[in-house]
């Protein structure tokens, strides 16, 4: 494993601080990018890797790439933040390969490291506190691409201060059923960016640059689910994060979800969870 982590390759994008409100309430975020956010001030909620975390001050925070996220204020909350890049080896990504913590206590220390980052890239702030705006793989690239222009000095100790923020997040236990991905990590990536559109295996196949016969052969011998089968478990998850983490209507999370209609949504629903949509719901807190 050392071998492999050997050659992650943490890429910087943006940082900054911003103070926000109620204004800052956003789902269905999915970034290509992960987040470091280490909070100064004030409160509010996450949901993202199926878990909820209430943010609160002098905490530090990773949201990972890819993973559907839910951000919510009540009312105030100031924070650093830092976006990036990642990946190990060919295109893989570490967190298919390691476990993570993704709430830790801040020592003095990685304030330090925040404002370095600020002081070495005082223009690589966000404008707009909307994530859509920024969400994306194009804006990514040319973010990126400023990266090129920074000193040799700059760049090293970017990369310095980046590792030391993101290595105490990772465990070193791992979970066996990740190793599997290996291959497939960028598809696996693209169902979680187009979960929303008439996704099919010709699709996918397509993505991979593979026939939709070879592609379903070999994705259900690493995953033993066939990916159609996948992609519908994916989107049934989906709807009951949407469920518990928002007041979408059925008809919004369907829609979301790539469910279609809420009659097709309630119909497999009920199958997977043996209650409606809606008698879930209430099984929340406060519902």
């Amino acid at each position: 494993m050392n071998k492999v982590l050997q050659s992650l390759k943490l890429t910087f994008l943006h940082c900054g601080y911003s103070k926000l409100d109620s204004s800052w309430d956003y789902d269905n975020v999915i970034s290509p990018y992960s987040r470091l956010y280490l909070v100064t001030k004030g409160t509010a909620r996450i949901y993202h890797s199926y878990e909820q975390f209430d943010l609160e001050p002098g905490h530090l925070y990773l949201i990972p790439s890819f993973t559907y996220s839910r951000y919510q204020c009540q009312d105030h909350l100031e924070l650093y933040y830092i976006h990036f890049s990642e990946e190990v080896g060919d295109h893989l990504s570490i967190y298919d390969m390691k476990d993570f913590n993704y709430d830790l206590k801040a020592d003095v220390q990685v304030f330090e490291y925040f404002k370095q980052l600020i002081h070495l890239h005082p223009t690589r702030n966000l404008m707009e506190k909307d994530p859509s705006i920024y969400d994306n793989r194009k804006f990514m690239v040319e973010t990126e691409k400023k990266n090129e222009l920074l000193s040799a000095k700059s760049y090293i100790k970017t990369h310095a201060l980046l590792q030391l923020l993101f290595s105490p997040f990772v465990q070193n236990s791992k979970s066996f059923k990740l190793n599997i991905r290996n291959g497939f990590h960028e598809v696996l990536n693209y169902i979680k960016e187009h979960l929303h559109e008439p996704l099919t295996v010709a699709d996918l196949a397509a993505h991979s640059n593979l026939s939709s016969d070879h592609f379903s052969r070999v994705f259900q011998q690493k995953f033993g689910i066939r990916p159609s089968k996948y992609i519908q478990t994916v989107r049934l998850e989906r709807s009951e994060t949407l469920l518990l983490t928002t007041n979408n209507t059925l008809a919004q999370i369907a829609g979301k979800t790539g469910m279609g209609t809420v009659s097709y949504l309630s119909r497999m629903f009920k199958l997977k969870n043996g209650v409606t949509p809606g008698t879930f719901r209430k099984r929340r807190p406060g519902g």
